[in-house]
């Protein structure tokens, strides 16, 4: 399974058969300067519609888009959406947000959207083993970084992959930087790419960091 990502909370996943999932498309909006989507999927999911995450209209190639939660099939590729929240409030400030889960290239691959607090014991349950998590850790409109590092000590994911925070794509976004999140923490890899590719079996021993390049 190939991972690539375009930017903010947009990662396009590609499997071995070739199908694509993309999660999150942005639009921008809020002082992102990621390069437009131009990419074609086959699935798209949506963790809340706000229009850094909801702009399936870019994406190329008639996908099915996903926005609930609950398990589902397309493409071949099994989805579980888990309904959290986009704050601290129960949804009062921000309003809901879906956590999806994947299985890709018997990869189990998490993507927790705009969460905005710790998990449950029961959404945890529900979200299971995984191998590969993608964590928003700029805080403010999310969590930030102190409980992303709670999220993955529960979760205990082979791979985490950073999103939603400030860089100098977007050195306006209103979130800290990725500094906040990697600070005393070690096996950190930074990549001068977009892309990075996992198979089953192939999967770091202890949790590993990984840093992408924005494609867009």
């Amino acid at each position: 399974m190939k991972i690539k990502w375009l930017g903010h909370s947009s990662f396009l996943m590609t499997s071995g058969s070739g199908k694509k999932i993309l999660t999150d498309p942005y639009e921008s909006v809020f002082g992102l300067k990621y390069g437009e989507i131009k990419e074609s999927a086959d699935v798209v999911t949506v963790s809340h519609e706000h229009g850094d995450h909801n702009n399936t209209k870019a994406v190329k190639g008639n996908p099915v888009v996903v926005k609930t939660s609950g398990p589902v099939e397309h493409a071949g590729i099994k989805i579980r959406g888990i309904d959290t929240f986009h704050d601290g409030s129960r949804g009062k400030e921000r309003g809901t947000n879906v956590v999806f889960c994947f299985e890709i290239d018997g990869l189990n691959v998490c993507h927790l959207g705009d969460l905005g607090h710790t998990l449950t014991a029961e959404q945890v349950k529900s979200i299971g083993k995984i191998d590969i998590l993608m964590v928003p850790v700029g805080g403010n409109f999310t969590i930030d970084a102190a409980a992303a590092g709670k999220i993955i000590a529960t979760l205990k994911p082979a791979v985490v992959i950073p999103m939603h925070f400030r860089n100098n794509r977007c050195p306006e976004f209103p979130v800290a930087g990725l500094d906040e999140f990697t600070k005393g923490k070690t096996n950190i890899t930074v990549k001068n790419s977009s892309e990075i590719e996992y198979k089953i079996g192939k999967l770091p021993a202890s949790t590993q960091i990984v840093v992408l390049e924005p494609a867009g």
